[in-house]
């Protein structure tokens, strides 16, 4: 199975884990957000999380199961 790795630019200091997978694309709802993360197929820096409003910033990186790896990234206000 082929890992996939995207970059993700925000524009906030920080982004909720559940808003993250829905605005990179990973899931459509946050339901579905939420049943990732309860299912506990979310790992934050390599930890596992539960907590769907988790805070995630910059420098963080976000696995999902083992074929996404987000790596969040800041982007200026222009």
């Amino acid at each position: 199975m082929k890992t996939e790795k995207m970059t993700v630019a925000i524009h906030t200091e920080w982004i909720p884990l559940d808003k993250l997978l829905k605005f990179a694309g990973v899931v459509e709802t946050g339901g579905q957000a939420g049943e990732l993360i309860a299912e506990g197929l979310i790992r934050v820096n390599q930890a596992p999380v539960h907590e769907k409003r988790k805070k995630i910033r910059p420098g963080d990186v976000v696995a999902i199961g083992n074929e996404v790896i987000l790596t969040i990234s800041q982007e200026e206000a222009q």
